[in-house]
């Protein structure tokens, strides 16, 4: 216990110490007085089911400022998606059946792709809103550091237990496999987009042959952010109270589903990564609290969970969090571990991913 002790403690303070910080909020877009000309902006919205949600999605855009154009790509609804996108000023195209060997998003936006004509494209989902003087900010960001591409991590709803107990840690472990200090630089060859809300530039994304080149992507965001970066443009990703999803999850299922949709693809469908994943999140969740019960691996435990602490504490914080939450880490990363074995298994037994109703074949 001694020796796992003190690899644990290792971890977390690798974490810490790490010189890209993967725990800091510094990455982080903040809104600008509402207003402007955006009309050389195109907002893609691929929309199944989002009846409900697309109105209030629609009329923040609307408040952004003058001259945006809006597309609504009706992906096979049966909700009434296409009357509401239509009472709210947009433009509705009705999305062609799903064409094999592509997901369900990115077929939606290709189709939106082809009929947009301006500079810029803002893909967006139907769930997220942009309260005022997001897209100023947006713009501005892209135009002074030249990006081709950026994208913010929109603020996730945090309201049921599960809500605030999982969602911190969500967008905490995304920051730890693709730390965006790196993904934002230059020199870095990790690529990394949140794909609720991106800004991409028109030619750009022909030039990587639209999104038929990502046509099966599971975690499109950041395929396509590799797609980019690895053509020699810029790209950013960072955080935001502008930019707000108001999907409900309230329990557990609907988040265990979420992240059992692509964990097993972020891990390549490799038996490999899943039994180093499983080891890591053990070692790294479960010693802390094993090693105080053992007077030899105490002081690394007390250790491990100072900087366990320190570097999930930002995090918190960003989203009024308060830091006691962090004490459930060992809870966070058990729930966390046993999504990550059940899209294993589905994946095992022929499913790849589900999602809308829709499930994708493991090849």
């Amino acid at each position: 216990m001694v020796w796992l002790g003190i690899v644990c403690a290792l971890i977390w303070w690798g974490i810490l110490l790490a010189p890209w910080r993967p725990w800091s909020t510094r990455e982080r877009l903040v809104a600008l007085p509402a207003g402007g000309d955006f009309s050389d902006i195109t907002a893609l919205i691929p929309a199944r089911n989002e009846a409900d949600g697309l109105p209030r999605t629609l009329a923040a855009l609307h408040a952004q400022g003058s001259g945006l154009h809006t597309i609504v790509i009706d992906d096979q609804s049966d909700d009434g998606t296409a009357a509401a996108a239509r009472a709210a000023g947009a433009e509705v195209i009705a999305g062609a059946p799903l064409l094999a060997g592509w997901s369900g998003k990115l077929w939606a936006l290709e189709q939106g792709r082809r009929r947009a004509g301006t500079r810029w494209l803002l893909l967006l989902d139907a769930d997220i809103e942009l309260l005022p003087g997001a897209l100023a900010a947006f713009v501005k960001l892209a135009q002074e550091r030249g990006l081709a591409m950026a994208s913010v991590m929109a603020e996730l709803r945090m309201q049921s237990f599960f809500e605030r107990l999982l969602m911190p840690a969500f967008i905490y472990f995304f920051k730890l496999l693709y730390p965006f200090a790196l993904a934002n630089s230059p020199r870095s060859r990790i690529a990394a987009a949140a794909g609720g809300c991106v800004l991409i530039e028109r030619s750009v994304l022909d030039e990587i042959g639209g999104f038929g080149a990502l046509r099966d992507a599971l975690i499109d965001d950041c395929a396509l952010a590799h797609a980019v970066k690895s053509r020699g443009h810029a790209i950013w990703v960072g955080l935001s109270h502008a930019v707000v999803s108001r999907r409900e999850y309230g329990t557990l299922a609907p988040i265990w589903e979420m992240v059992a949709r692509t964990a097993f693809t972020q891990l390549r469908y490799s038996i490999w990564p899943l039994g180093a994943c499983t080891v890591l999140l053990i070692v790294a969740c479960w010693v802390p609290v094993a090693g105080l019960f053992f007077p030899g691996a105490r002081a690394a435990a007390v250790a491990a969970w100072i900087a366990l602490i320190a570097g999930f504490v930002p995090v918190l914080r960003f989203y009024g969090r308060a830091p006691w939450w962090s004490l459930g880490m060992p809870l966070i990363g058990t729930l966390y571990l046993a999504m990550t074995w059940h899209s294993a298994v589905r994946c095992w037994r022929g499913v790849r991913s589900r999602w809308k109703g829709r499930d994708y074949q493991a090849a």
